[in-house]
């Protein structure tokens, strides 16, 4: 298979939508999440999306297929809380490695399906490492300002058992994403350069932090240049960004990025702000016009949708963004 490092030179990949939108199509109820191998489970499972690749496997793999039919080049694991840290809430840590290997395997299986039909356009599968619900840079409790929820350390030993079980499940990439703390995403940086030695390896890496407000600024207050310089000692295959803003709000940050970054430029922004019921209104045509105006001015290497993007979205994007040439990159200094 093509790598996608050189596939990147040639043409714009375009990233998968938002499996939450498309999970909560089905509407799994709390009988659907547990299925008979969790029923006595004591704490609730609903909305423990990750859970569905071991009691909802089809329904998850007919996700990534309709991405995949959509035109994406890249689908993401289901394990977007695929850390112990964040399986806590559910009692699940035990299951981590399982969750993610299984995870892997499922996306793995549907995107070789599609690259055999179609060896010219290789299919990839990014194991999906999302944020934690933990900050290892501020605290939780305003009254003592130095107190942290989580150490570095726990956090590199969290990610480092995902990353083993994505790359043992067959993952082609890892996406360490949503970073609203970047010291969260050293810890997962960290463990996936430990990973790499011990196994001596190499595997493409994606960052993508999120911008969280109309101040430009991450959660743990970098702008997006301080963000790019804090994460560019490691090799990365792309930096970009995702979630929290529309495509549009995006514009001024993947500039910043796009001008002083030597690695491809990534965006998956959220259909749109969302309304007052949490719900995203953006029409994929409506998407589509504004990442229309990221390949114009030559902004991305990779695109695609977060929160409320469906197929539908991925198509109109992909429609557009095939005519263009990729982003040309900086050479190192």
């Amino acid at each position: 298979m093509e790598k996608i490092e050189d596939i990147l030179k040639k043409r714009i990949l375009v990233l998968d939508g938002a499996m939450g939108t498309m999970l909560q199509r089905y509407k799994f109820q709390e009988a659907d999440f547990r299925a008979e191998r969790f029923k006595d489970w004591p704490s609730d499972l609903q909305g423990n999306n990750d859970l569905l690749s071991l009691t909802q496997p089809e329904a998850v793999k007919e996700v990534h297929r309709s991405f995949l039919e959509a035109g994406a080049d890249i689908i993401e694991t289901n394990t977007f809380s695929g850390t112990t840290i964040a399986m806590a809430d559910y009692g699940m840590e035990e299951l981590v490695y399982e969750l993610n290997y299984e995870s892997a395997k499922i996306a793995k299986q549907v995107a070789q399906e599609f690259t055999d039909k179609d060896p010219s356009k290789p299919r990839f599968v990014a194991g999906s490492m999302g944020p934690t619900n933990k900050t290892a840079s501020m605290s939780p409790d305003v009254n003592d300002p130095g107190y942290r929820a989580i150490s570095f350390d726990e956090l590199r030993m969290a990610y480092k058992q995902q990353v083993e079980a994505l790359l043992d499940g067959g993952v082609d990439l890892l996406l360490v994403e949503t970073i609203f703390d970047t010291l969260n995403a050293k810890a997962a940086l960290f463990a996936i350069e430990e990973v790499k030695e011990e196994r001596n390896i190499e595997v493409p890496v994606m960052v993508s932090g999120t911008i969280t407000d109309a101040s430009g600024r991450t959660l743990s207050g970098q702008t997006a240049e301080a963000f790019l310089i804090s994460v560019s000692h490691i090799p990365i295959l792309s930096v970009g960004f995702n979630c929290a803003l529309g495509a549009e709000q995006l514009v001024p940050h993947l500039e910043v990025i796009s001008a002083k970054s030597e690695f491809a430029t990534s965006a998956h922004p959220n259909a749109g702000l969302p309304n007052a019921f949490g719900e995203y209104d953006e029409t994929p045509e409506q998407m589509a016009v504004q990442i229309k105006e990221y390949v114009d001015k030559g902004l991305v290497n990779i695109v695609g949708g977060c929160c409320g993007t469906t197929p539908e979205h991925i198509k109109a994007i992909a429609n557009v963004v095939k005519d263009y040439k990729p982003r040309k990159l900086l050479t190192p200094a």
